[in-house]
């Protein structure tokens, strides 16, 4: 990314644009710097994975910035994988951060809220787990993560429930509350804090509820987090 002493000439070739995301009722763009995952964040979906959902400390892993998909965009079935999975999340965009952030002032850092899907490929993830590698392979594949609009925090408050739900083709798939999330939104920016230094532009991706299944090409997936956004994205 350029600042404002250089130019495209002192790079050896252009940089690439940054990701953003665009803001509901606004021209204004999100500009994206990192997305963070929570994983098993939803009991019932650490069970469907086979994990013991009592509370241990949560964990994190990440999605490069251009596996963003702004709203209208199609998702194109990925390589290397036969079984592509959908995961419906609460997103959470950044307009602060800092280290250690106390958990009292960890909501003043939210810009505003959206709806992704964290799309995954379970084949991958399955090896990956059984021999002990990285997720990268996974999760973090280009258009890996279709998103909403945001919707800024004076427009939507700070949701702590409602319902988490996402359709296929019009059946549902996924149903849940956000109020099932054993890490709550001011805890993981807290906890991710201690572990990262936390910048504006950074956006965290929630969790899902159980239910994660199967797409195919053709697939239609449509999906909301009640009093924040929707979300539809066709599978190409």
């Amino acid at each position: 990314m350029m600042n404002d002493m250089t130019t495209v000439g002192d790079y050896v070739f252009a940089p690439a644009p940054t990701p953003t995301i665009p803001v509901a009722g606004s021209d204004k763009l999100f500009p994206v710097r990192r997305i963070y995952c929570v994983g098993r964040n939803f009991a019932e979906h650490a069970i469907e994975m086979g994990h013991d959902p009592d509370r241990e400390p949560p964990f994190f892993f990440q999605k490069n910035p251009d596996a963003i998909v702004p709203p209208g965009g199609d998702f194109p079935y990925p390589t290397e994988s036969s079984d592509v999975h959908h995961e419906i999340e609460l997103v959470v965009a950044l307009k602060s951060g800092g280290t250690d952030i106390p958990l009292d002032k960890a909501l003043d850092c939210v810009f505003g809220y959206g709806v992704g899907l964290d799309m995954t490929r379970r084949d991958l993830q399955a090896v990956s787990k059984k021999m002990g590698r990285p997720w990268e392979t996974a999760k973090s594949f280009e258009a890996s993560a279709p998103c909403s609009a945001l919707h800024p925090v004076s427009e939507v408050g700070h949701p702590a429930e409602g319902s988490v739900e996402v359709e296929v083709n019009g059946e549902t798939r996924q149903r849940g509350d956000l109020n099932q999330m054993i890490w709550k939104v001011p805890e993981m920016i807290s906890y991710l804090s201690r572990l990262f230094e936390l910048q504006p532009g950074d956006v965290i991706f929630a969790g899902t509820p159980a239910g994660v299944s199967p797409v195919v090409r053709g697939d239609l997936i449509t999906g909301r987090v009640a009093g924040v956004a929707e979300i539809s994205v066709k599978v190409v």
